[in-house]
């Protein structure tokens, strides 16, 4: 065991890639999709002997810089393994492209969701099974690496409350962290936090069978819930026999993507702050409550003004609607509700994509398996925001709530609006190359925000018209496709790895 953990990371990944095809080869073969169920076996036999290969090859290999090994590591974790990922599903999908494969897997192992098969049926189930499997293990895999690789380099949103330059490193963190291998730090965060996301995928994946949904449903929406990838081997959640019950429970979980707290709290650093004082936590709430309730607003008196009648039963489900799916775009899982369009009809009136848009674009809690500027970023530059409002009327006055707050206003906020500047410029750019494709101007911005925030499902819910990514053209799809992986590493991630510090001899 020691010998295998010794290996590179990306080699330990292509391992695990090698192994997870066992599980809808077994999947396929209990079906009797005999066909299948061989493609998936030998692509875990010549995934293994190629993982085998290459861990020979690189065994006795010592990086010069740790961190900037890691940080390829992951980058291609993101961008080639899924190149070993798609082989068995375009054999089993019968493709004639391999982009479309590659496409597939890498928007599954971001956790983004978006796929190129509009029609379920398109699809048999065992890959409808390894498209939300390969969509659990990226989400583990954020979590692991968003402790143990990203905090000790102060990247990934940890640099809003650390005084340190992102990539520097950050001394607030535990000893561990600060002091261990890397090797050793992947392995002990892995092992502390498996249990807990296992776990909570078999309570998840109980609950929704014991509400009416079949084990393959239940356990596929589980593990998307849990990585918010969004990914359903049904047309939506309005089609989950489990219903209002089913929701509710995915509702519940969905909370794991606001704050890191909910399951890691002091494993990132030394504090033991409670989840109620959470500043991610408390925005999210807000958003939460206000949100849902303006739409329901809106629509209540558009009902008055039209006339419609309506009962409390109905007003009820289109509040519903709304709650569950501002926190389900909020966490960029991309479940709609199917209530969501029973707001539209309780009033007549449309609800517009926009606010979707902008929600993905928030995205949820720092080191947790959501995209998007994260909670805490937001939140730093809302209270410089209010300071700034206090000094304009009381310019003497003096800002209090402790050191940490005041460095989250002050160092907080500008790194956070250096990352918000760049991701509005990314946005930009992804819209351009998208435009000089030949997608339209609309749909290369919901396109951009889809992939960039990882929440693939917004592409069919905020446009006027749902925008299918089967019909945008292969240049447009590779472009998203990286897109995705810039999403989920963040830039500031891509830009650290041009410090000179990490290529200096």
């Amino acid at each position: 065991m020691a010998r295998v953990a010794a290996m590179p990371f990306f080699v330990l990944l292509m391992g695990v890639g090698a192994l997870a095809m066992m599980v809808p080869a077994l999947h396929a073969l209990a079906l009797g999709d005999y066909r299948t169920s061989r493609i998936f076996l030998y692509g875990a036999i010549l995934s293994g002997m190629l993982t085998v290969l290459i861990g020979l090859a690189t065994r006795s290999h010592v990086p010069r810089s740790v961190a900037r090994s890691q940080l390829m590591s992951l980058a291609a974790a993101f961008g080639l393994l899924p190149v070993m990922l798609a082989a068995p599903f375009f054999e089993a999908a019968q493709l004639r492209n391999y982009l479309h494969a590659w496409f597939e897997m890498v928007s599954s192992f971001t956790t983004t969701g978006a796929t190129l098969y509009d029609s379920v049926w398109r699809l048999n189930p065992s890959l409808h099974l390894w498209r939300a499997l390969v969509g659990w293990l990226g989400g583990f895999l954020i979590w692991v690496t968003a402790i143990s690789i990203l905090a000790p380099m102060n990247l990934g949103g940890f640099e809003v409350r650390s005084s340190a330059a992102a990539g520097a490193g950050v001394r607030s963190l535990g000893q561990t962290a600060r002091i261990a291998d890397p090797t050793e730090r992947l392995a002990r965060y892995s092992l502390k936090l498996a249990p807990i996301y296992c776990g909570l995928t078999f309570l998840l994946w109980i609950g929704l069978i014991l509400a009416g949904d079949s084990a393959f449903v239940a356990i596929c929406h589980a593990m998307s819930t849990l990585s918010t990838s969004g990914i359903s081997p049904l047309s939506g959640m309005h089609a989950a026999p489990s219903g209002f019950a089913g929701e509710a429970i995915i509702f519940v979980f969905l909370f794991f993507a606001l704050s890191r707290l909910t399951f890691s709290r002091g494993l990132a650093s030394d504090e033991r702050n409670r989840i109620w004082r959470d500043p991610e936590f408390g925005l999210a709430l807000v958003i939460l409550a206000t949100v849902p309730t303006l739409l329901f607003l809106r629509h209540f008196l558009a009902a008055a003004e039209n006339d419609v009648v309506s009962g409390l039963a109905d007003a009820i489900r289109a509040f519903w609607g709304g709650l569950f799916t501002v926190l389900s775009f909020l966490t960029t899982t991309g479940f709609e509700s199917r209530e969501w369009m029973g707001m539209s009809d309780f009033s007549r009136l449309e609800t517009p994509g926009l606010i979707l848009v902008g929600l993905a674009l928030i995205g949820g809690g720092v080191a947790t398996t959501a995209g998007g500027v994260k909670l805490l970023r937001v939140y730093a530059l809302a209270r410089h925001g209010q300071r700034e409002l206090e000094r304009l009327v009381h310019p003497d006055s003096v800002g209090g709530s402790g050191a940490e707050a005041r460095r989250i206003r002050r160092q907080g906020a500008y790194v956070a609006w250096i990352f918000f500047m760049l991701y509005a410029l990314s946005i930009v750019a992804v819209m351009l190359l998208l435009s000089l494709t030949g997608v339209q101007f609309e749909n290369a911005m919901v396109l951009a925000v889809a992939a960039l925030s990882t929440t693939g499902p917004l592409a069919q819910v905020a446009a006027e018209s749902p925008v299918l990514y089967s019909g945008i053209p292969d240049a447009a799809k590779a472009i998203l496709a990286l897109t995705m992986v810039l999403g989920r590493l963040e830039l500031l991630a891509i830009i650290a790895l041009l410090n000179p510090e990490f290529w200096r001899d």
